[in-house]
């Protein structure tokens, strides 16, 4: 006997969502749903400063999401995808990628791809771990 898709949307009510693979907890800012707390603070973060009053600090732009395809020899291997991609005032860019949890097979893999992607594309990847930079 064949189920239905009403019947298979009753049985999933009572189900608890799926946990995150990576443990992170889904967030909204903005209207815009975000993998993760520290993705969509830092969004915020950016937000704030647009109205920075010097160029270097002032940002003009941001694009979330951007997705770079790694190819050895012709060979499509696999993607990375960037959480911020940042312009500033002065006209420089920036690459940012919004880490939580620094450990583990998941970020030796991270690892590896920014490496990849650094050297195909010749740009410079930030990793922001969600803790304030230090000021010396």
């Amino acid at each position: 006997m064949r189920m239905t898709l009403k019947d298979y949307l009753k049985l999933q009510k009572g189900k608890p969502a799926k946990a995150s693979k990576y443990k992170n907890k889904r967030s909204v800012y903005n209207g815009v749903e975000y993998q993760s707390m520290a993705e969509a603070q830092y969004a915020k973060h950016l937000d704030v400063l647009k109205v920075a009053k010097k160029d270097s600090d002032r940002v003009v732009s941001w694009t979330r999401q951007i997705k770079f395809g790694i190819e050895v020899n012709g060979k499509h291997i696999c993607n990375y995808i960037l959480d911020f991609e940042v312009s500033y005032g002065d006209g420089r860019k920036e690459y940012i990628d919004v880490k939580g949890y620094q450990k583990g097979v998941a970020y030796s893999l991270f690892t590896l791809k920014k490496k990849l992607v650094e050297s195909i594309y010749g740009i410079t990847i930030i990793e922001h771990t969600g803790k304030p930079r230090r000021s010396l």
